[in-house]
């Protein structure tokens, strides 16, 4: 922030989170969530003017840009509106409430979230990304505000109904809004665009509700019915399956790890070999696609093409996860070294940087740099040409894919714009030039690096810096199962480090787990994310490192866990924990979005460790989890395709080994490195080693006997 900013500072100036800081110097009064906002609006009787973004979003940015740093704009909001900002990674539980209500009232959602509410937290307006002026059927700001002021105060009574309306929707109907299990589905993880979502099919909100409040039947026909769903996954999975390019559906296309990993596991499972396919096409179309960053490595966030071509540059930690543990799924599922280098060089990145120097991961990186997005990225052929050598820049010309005129010119509306992807395995280029795939892997590895060096010497895009729990589990998760199966020493001594860090520092005084690090502080409470994906972490790392505490903190975890998260009248696991913060609702998510719901993963999590600990009660209490989330998952099953490789998993007759021996030993060493390199999701490994742990006694009580 300059001096000017300075001068001029909202109250945003002082929070941690980048995105708010990003807003502190806007003419806008900003205020953060909290009760000083909401007793000031009612106070003055005015409504809530409630704006979601995060950093690294670009419309949030052009909305900022046009609006929020516009004094005409601004002057409207200050005058009729109190102005709270969130940022949606700090604040998922209210950023989740919210995009539910966007996608009750209009049928769609994105970021930046535009909510305008009454002071008590109902909506009545919501939308995405809105412009100053109005354009193309779209109204802006300069037009919206005052009709809104207008209807408040002229109209107040209609406006309140509506806020009634729309809250009794979100609470399922007329039962109590803190107490509900219903939720409107969770949104795939994506930005408004021009005012419109990204394009994904979700089923119908109140059908899904209906579907929802069924009452759970017997567990023999939960059993047939999840068998059932799965099936149906399959089928909705190929029949929106893209046979030319990979992927699922039309454009914008997003990854969706957890699609792959359950075709994965269900091949497995049923030895189909139909399923291969799918995924075997979308992984390698991700990887030769702009999706993947052929330079710098990693993935950005999604494509905004059918092909894979042209992405949305952002790149997120939690992408980088999902999709290392889906490659890392595959290279051990179908022994193609290319899903392996794909895990590597995807892990490579978050390492270089996305790390701190305490060893936690940061959150994501920007999609623009000096105000264009995707600038960081793009190639001409004469850049190209400028930085290698002739014979090296025809090359890279040709494997890369780029023209004089430029391959994404027309999506992007930059004259000579290439985005470096692979429109031809490099086998066949390596075949038509007469040359060893290989050696040319070699050369085209020496240009990566000339060309990598060449970008750093350009503006790079912001930097997210903030630590999240939750994908920091992901992160750690995606390590230890890399580390595991490709016997990397340093990708497993990562995961160590940042779950040394995660549960040293985001902790508060009486041992409850936090969401958020940054700048020296830990704080907000966390969520059921935070809990399910660390614990995944934990168990991962526990089998790639049979550090017996990995167990024991993993299973700490889940006591706390089920102790504030847990619904013991429904079943499955809130959101938001016992003691937070009350909300308009208090959601409990089962669809799997950019990321698996907490449920999907807290489900795999109590399977695994009840075969690891024998703990009869965890797997109890996984059987009512299931039992609890099935009547949702019916209403769209494909949108739950991570819970139903949790159940698979569950309903599977699993694997339980104890390797007994001398860790240090070359027998015992050459029986764990057979088991991590065989493809067995439901196997569970124990390592009891001749020295007597404590720590495995008490995680694992049956193994104490075993010598």
């Amino acid at each position: 922030m300059d001096a000017a900013q300075e001068r001029s500072a909202n109250r945003l100036a002082s929070e941690k989170s980048p995105y708010l800081l990003q807003h502190a110097g806007n003419p806008v009064d900003w205020y953060p969530w909290g009760d000083e906002a909401f007793e000031k609006a009612r106070e003055e009787e005015k409504p809530v003017f409630l704006s979601i973004g995060y950093s690294t979003c670009h419309w949030c940015h052009v909305m900022e840009r046009e609006s929020f740093e516009d004094r005409d704009v601004a002057e409207l909001l200050n005058k009729h509106f109190v102005c709270v900002k969130v940022d949606r990674e700090e604040r998922p539980d209210i950023d989740g409430v919210y995009m539910d209500a966007a996608m009750l009232m209009t049928g769609r959602g994105g970021w930046p979230l535009t909510i305008v509410m009454t002071h008590d937290g109902r909506p009545f307006y919501a939308a995405t990304y809105l412009p100053r002026e109005s354009r193309l059927g779209m109204p802006g700001l300069l037009d919206l505000l005052p009709r809104l002021a207008e209807l408040w105060s002229e109209r107040r009574d209609d406006v309140l109904e509506t806020a009634d309306r729309v809250a009794q929707a979100l609470s399922g109907g007329g039962r109590e809004a803190q107490g509900d299990a219903s939720a409107a589905p969770r949104s795939e993880d994506r930005e408004g665009s021009r005012g419109q979502a990204e394009a994904d099919v979700w089923p119908d909100v109140v059908g899904e509700r209906q579907a929802r409040a069924a009452e759970p039947s017997a567990t023999r026909t939960n059993a047939e019915a999840a068998a059932s769903q799965i099936k149906a996954a399959v089928v909705e999975l190929s029949a929106r399956f893209d046979e030319k390019h990979g992927g699922f559906g039309t454009a914008p296309k997003f990854p969706s790890p957890h699609n792959l990993m359950f075709l994965l596991r269900r091949r497995w499972r049923t030895g189909d070999d139909r399923l291969f396919p799918m995924a075997e096409r979308t992984l390698d179309a991700m990887r030769r696609g702009g999706l993947f960053d052929h330079v710098g490595l990693g993935f950005h966030r999604y494509s905004t093409d059918e092909r894979w071509l042209v992405p949305h540059f952002e790149k997120m930690l939690y992408d980088q996860a999902m999709l290392a543990i889906a490659y890392t799924e595959a290279a051990a599922a179908t022994g193609n070294p290319d899903h392996e280098r794909t895990a590597r060089e995807t892990l490579e990145y978050v390492l270089r940087d996305m790390t701190s120097p305490e060893g936690a991961f940061y959150s994501a990186e920007d999609a623009d740099s000096e105000g264009v997005e995707g600038k960081f990225y793009l190639w001409t052929t004469e850049e190209l040409r400028e930085t290698l050598d002739l014979d090296d820049a025809e090359l890279a010309i040709e494997v890369f894919g780029a023209t004089g005129a430029g391959n994404a010119a027309r999506d992007l509306g930059i004259e000579g714009a290439n985005v470096l992807h692979l429109p031809r395995p490099l086998r066949e280029v390596a075949e038509e030039r007469g040359a060893e795939e290989e050696g040319l892997r070699e050369r085209l590895e020496r240009i990566r690096r000339k060309l990598y060096a060449a970008r750093e010497e350009r503006v790079r895009p912001a930097r997210d810096d903030k630590v999240l729990t939750d994908w920091n589990g992901l992160a750690i998760w995606a390590l230890a199962a890399s580390g595991r199966l490709f016997d990397e020493p340093g990708f497993t001594g990562a995961a160590e480090k940042a779950a040394r860090f995660v549960l040293g520092t985001l902790r508060r005084e009486d041992g409850r787990l936090l969401h958020r690090y940054r700048d020296k502080e830990a704080a907000l409470l966390a969520t059921a994310d935070d809990y399910a994906f660390l614990t995944a972490g934990l168990l991962a790392l526990y089998e790639a490192t049979f550090d017996a505490v990995h167990l024991s903190d993993a299973l700490g975890l889940t006591t706390e866990f089920v102790e504030h998260f847990w619904d013991e009248r429904d079943g499955g696991f809130y959101f938001t924990a016992d003691d937070a913060e009350r909300l308009l609702v208090r959601k409990k998510e089962t669809f799997d979005g950019a990321v698996p719901s907490a449920n999907s993963i807290a489900l795999l999590n109590l399977v695994r460790l009840s075969k690891l600990t024998g703990d009869a009660g965890l797997e109890s209490r996984a059987s009512r989890l299931i039992d609890s989330i099935l009547p949702a998952a019916a209403a769209a099953p494909s949108a739950h395709t991570m819970f139903l490789a949790s159940v698979d998993q569950a309903t599977t007759r699993s694997q339980e080994v104890v390797v007994v021996g001398d860790p240090s030993s070359a027998g015992t060493r050459a029986m764990l490195r057979a088991l991590a390199e065989t493809y067995e999701p439901c196997r569970v490994v124990i390592l009891k080693s001749a020295i007597e742990s404590r720590a495995l006694s008490e995680a694992a009580p049956w193994t104490r006997e075993m010598t």
